[in-house]
């Protein structure tokens, strides 16, 4: 017993003397039908464009920070640094590549095509090699990004846009009926476009948000209350093929403060994976106590919209919370709620009805 107590006080010792950058905080955020819910940032900037960091502590940083997956996306044609840092647009990744496969963190070779708006800023990943997409003209940029077999999505769509300002142009338009475009990165950092949210659902497209991560991130990201912004991807396993493979289906939602949007399947997994009910505790012939466990990061925020129960209830993340629930004489209850911070669509919460019975 003495020998166990002295492993044990010198494995804790050992964890309260790790650097910071060796800390890694596991966003609990469940795996759903048969997926792997990996956390991914497709969208984030080094020296070598217009960022302020090395390209290793950008694996660094996302390591600590519990994503799985990253895309350095550097700017193609804006390099304020290059009077320090020449050109050489595939060199962050083969610069990071070694760092991320020692921390077990998948690197995608990206890059960010940048052109005034419209059309606006896009990022091609799963590139072989970025110099190809080096070129004046836009369509044939996107051309060489559809050559190399890359998922291209449009950044921050209405990041210059007045309230109010349609920034959805004929270019646009004309991008998507080439099937030029994959994906919509729906939220940049906090900011949520919900207009091309609306335009990304009528077209199919793959809802993406991403940090665009510049300057060095703060500790303070490493809380669930204020960590970055990411693409939630729902893989068939932890590899870049199979991160590939799931956005090309749309298999993603987009996971900002304390908010997922994604499609309703999606919603719904993440929440029945989140929340166990136990056993009804009888409190009386009327109504019924149910302790409800939330195991995820999520506080997920319920309004009713039918007729019996609480008007409104948290779950609050990683807590127990009981529930008291109306009954009729026959000991059931028809639930109806919405889920207003998952988000179907903008203003849309994820919408749940159940027939709960006491016994």
């Amino acid at each position: 017993m003495r020998k166990t107590a002295l492993i044990v006080t010198l494995l804790v010792l050992t964890l309260l003397a790790l650097p910071v950058w060796a800390q890694r905080r596991e966003i609990r955020i469940p795996d759903i039908y048969g997926y792997t819910t990996l956390k991914c940032d497709f969208h984030m900037h080094t020296v070598f464009s217009d960022g302020l960091v090395w390209p290793t502590v950008r694996v660094d940083e996302a390591w600590r920070e519990g994503l799985d997956a990253i895309s350095i996306t550097d700017h193609i044609e804006y390099q304020p640094h290059k009077a320090d840092v020449p050109t050489n647009h595939n060199r962050p990744y083969e610069i990071a590549a070694g760092k991320a496969a020692g921390l077990g963190l998948l690197l995608i070779r990206g890059t960010e095509i940048t052109r005034n708006t419209p059309p606006g800023h896009f990022n091609a990943i799963f590139l072989n090699d970025i110099n190809p997409l080096d070129t004046k003209d836009f369509f044939d940029v996107l051309e060489a990004a559809k050559a190399q077999k890359a998922f291209v999505f449009w950044n921050h769509p209405g990041w210059k846009a007045k309230p109010g300002e349609k920034y959805i142009a004929d270019i646009n338009e004309q991008i998507r009926e080439k099937g030029l475009i994959q994906g919509v990165e729906v939220v940049n950092g906090r900011s949520h476009y919900a207009d091309a949210h609306t335009w990304a659902l009528n077209h199919n497209f793959t809802l993406m948000g991403n940090s665009d991560i510049h300057s060095p991130a703060d500790n303070d990201q490493m809380q669930p209350e204020n960590h970055r912004t990411m693409t939630l991807v729902f893989a068939r396993e932890k590899t870049v093929e199979a991160i590939k493979e799931a956005l090309l289906k749309g298999r993603t939602a987009v996971y900002f403060g304390n908010t997922i949007i994604g499609k309703g399947d999606f919603l719904e997994g993440i929440f029945e994976a989140s929340i166990h009910v136990q056993k009804p505790y009888v409190q009386s012939k009327n109504a019924v106590s149910v302790l409800v466990t939330n195991e995820s990061d999520i506080d997920f925020e319920l309004r009713r919209t039918g007729k019996v129960g609480p008007s409104t209830i948290t779950f609050p993340a990683g807590q127990s919370t009981f529930v008291k629930i109306p009954i009729d004489k026959d000991g059931k209850a028809e639930l109806a709620y919405t889920v207003t911070n998952l988000c179907t669509a903008p203003g849309k919460g994820l919408s749940l009805s159940t027939t709960f019975y006491a016994d």
